[in-house]
């Protein structure tokens, strides 16, 4: 089984979730579907309905986590720190374009750009890879090349 690389908070997180899941959210659908079913026809019953559509929802979220917990190899991002672009680093980055941006280069099961995380296997954490503050690297986007400058490189 390959494993994947996940920063301690990353992998907290997933814990934390798989814990709400299985201790709070578990048992409240379950309870949810036994009044659902005491309503009488399950046929026409719209809350039954919801409700087991609901559990499937948890439990497959409960299966994906587990999986990836089991896969998960935690590296410790503060032994990684140095003045080069590794796992786990946060970069801001400039452009002619956009400005300033930073991410955070995580694993595949935490990357979510809405949180400025990206994956160590996007083109530009490739790219970032070994870079150090001053350096350029350029990036083939789906609208053409793009140049960043890495501004700062931190582990937090």
């Amino acid at each position: 089984m390959e494993k994947y690389p996940v920063t301690h908070k990353g992998y907290d997180l997933m814990n934390a979730e798989l814990k709400q899941l299985k201790s709070v959210d578990r048992p409240a659908i379950i309870q949810a579907i036994a009044e659902a079913r005491a309503h009488g026809d399950l046929s026409e019953n719209a809350e039954y309905s919801a409700a087991k559509e609901k559990q499937s929802f948890i439990e497959g979220r409960i299966n994906e986590l587990e999986a990836r917990i089991s896969r998960a190899d935690v590296i410790d991002i503060k032994l990684l720190s140095n003045d080069t672009v590794k796992f786990g680093a946060t970069v801001k980055l400039v452009d002619e374009d956009d400005g300033n941006i930073t991410y955070q280069i995580v694993g595949e099961l935490e990357a979510d750009i809405k949180q400025n995380k990206i994956s160590i296997t996007a083109p530009i954490a490739r790219a970032l890879i070994n870079k150090k503050v001053g350096d350029t690297v350029e990036v083939k986007t789906p609208k053409g090349g793009k140049e960043y400058e890495v501004m700062a490189i931190d582990y937090v």
